[in-house]
């Protein structure tokens, strides 16, 4: 397979801002917050089901539409997301090409994903 391209309606949660502290049988844990657990579930309704996902590593491209100015660029949920029906672990992302956009009225993903080829590495 080249590449996979889709694109997720809605606004990602932070995963470093998407966590919660309760409390669970006298015990204190942190939990997804309301708002990353409602993406994980939108994410998975949108999401292609490869029939085998990808298992080398992968670059991963994706263009971030958010609502407003205020979160910070962080597309790690995301990542998390893709496990399972793209690619078999997030692990396998050896490259990411991550673009921050606003877009009020339709907040979304882009997302592309393609096989990594590991001996191209950036002049920097």
């Amino acid at each position: 397979m080249d590449s996979v391209r889709f694109e997720i309606m809605g606004e990602p949660a932070s995963k470093a801002n998407s966590r919660k502290a309760v409390v669970i049988g006298g015990r204190p844990a942190f939990i997804k917050s309301d708002k990353a657990r409602k993406y994980v579930v939108t994410f998975a309704q949108q999401c292609p089901q490869l029939d085998v996902p990808f298992a080398c590593d992968v670059r991963v491209e994706m263009i971030i539409y958010y609502a407003t100015r205020r979160p910070d660029l962080d597309e790690s949920l995301i990542l998390d997301c893709m496990q399972g029906a793209v690619y078999l672990n997030d692990r396998q992302v050896k490259q990411k090409l991550i673009y921050w956009a606003l877009d009020k009225e339709n907040p979304r993903t882009t997302i592309k994903v393609s096989p990594c080829d590991p001996a191209i590495l950036p002049n920097i």
